[in-house]
């Protein structure tokens, strides 16, 4: 497996359609080598900014997602 190291830029835009959130960003993305002692996973890296903006709009597509459900399915989520 492929690992790498993405670096988000900037946060351009978020939208949502048929259950699916898509995010357009600006990202550096390095292919990164696994040494033994760690495990092989990808990382994200993000400004606290972009974290606190990203978390912002996540809120808001899944409160948008959340109007389109009926009531009977809303409070089973948890």
């Amino acid at each position: 497996m492929k690992t790498y190291e993405i670096e988000v830029q900037r946060l351009k835009s978020m939208k949502h359609d048929k259950g699916l959130i898509e995010i357009n960003i600006d990202a550096l993305v390095l292919a990164r080598a696994v040494r033994d002692e760690q495990s092989a996973t990808s990382s994200l890296r993000l400004q606290v900014d972009d974290a606190r903006t990203l978390l912002i709009l996540l809120k808001q597509q899944l409160a948008e997602l959340d109007k389109l459900q009926p009531r009977s399915r809303r409070s089973g989520r948890c």
